[in-house]
């Protein structure tokens, strides 16, 4: 399978990390590709051979795949996952959120939220979406483990990114963050038969800005 790079913008980030008093720590430059894309076993028969397309916007690239009942724009910041999914099928698409799972670069599983949640509703059940035929969901994944609550005078809801920070290049030479991934489970219904996707992205390489 085609594989995508996709890469953050770091003066911008790190203007957002000084801000918040995070200077310490730079947030790295990512090429962050998707290595692999699983389907149902009979989906090749079901769902028709992939598609992957990507292409450059705003110092993103975004990418696309696509068989024969969805497509999905996929591009990542650097608190969330954003996606666009169009439905191609004959069927109304339902999106089990409750279902869907994250997987982080160590292999930890969590719940994730969605465009919409309170941050204080993380973890109760989120209603599923209906996305009818023809139409379109723009949407964003966030692991629920990543957003919490800082008390005191200047507390607030707080957002961990998605990939670690690091102070050094020899920092994340020696964590050996480059080769892991994360991973989003992503069922799908269809006339009540749900199809799970899992999305795979690869971390290719990360830099530190002087």
């Amino acid at each position: 399978m085609r594989k995508i790079t996709l890469s953050f913008p770091l003066t911008a980030i790190s203007a957002v990390l000084l801000l918040a008093g995070c200077s310490m720590y730079s947030y790295p430059n990512y090429s962050v590709a998707l290595c692999k894309v699983e389907r149902p076993e009979d989906a090749k028969q079901q769902f028709g051979e992939t598609k992957i397309v990507s292409f450059n916007d705003e110092n993103l690239t975004k990418y696309t795949f696509e068989d024969e009942h969805i497509q999905i724009l996929w591009y990542m910041t650097m608190y969330s996952l954003h996606f666009v999914l169009t439905n191609k099928s004959q069927h109304s698409i339902k999106i089990p959120w409750d279902d869907m799972v994250y997987v982080d670069i160590y292999g930890k599983t969590g719940r994730i939220m969605h465009s919409g949640v309170k941050y204080i509703d993380r973890n109760n059940t989120q209603p599923a979406s209906v996305v009818p035929k023809g139409t379109s969901l723009s949407d964003l994944v966030m692991p629920t483990d990543n957003v919490y609550y800082v008390s005191g005078q200047y507390g607030g809801w707080r957002e961990s990114p998605l990939l670690p920070r690091y102070s050094s290049q020899e920092e994340i030479q020696s964590s050996g963050v480059v080769g892991k991934s994360i991973k989003v489970l992503f069922p799908i219904q269809i006339e009540n038969v749900t199809n799970e996707y899992t999305f795979e992205f690869c971390i290719d390489g990360a830099t530190v800005g002087q």
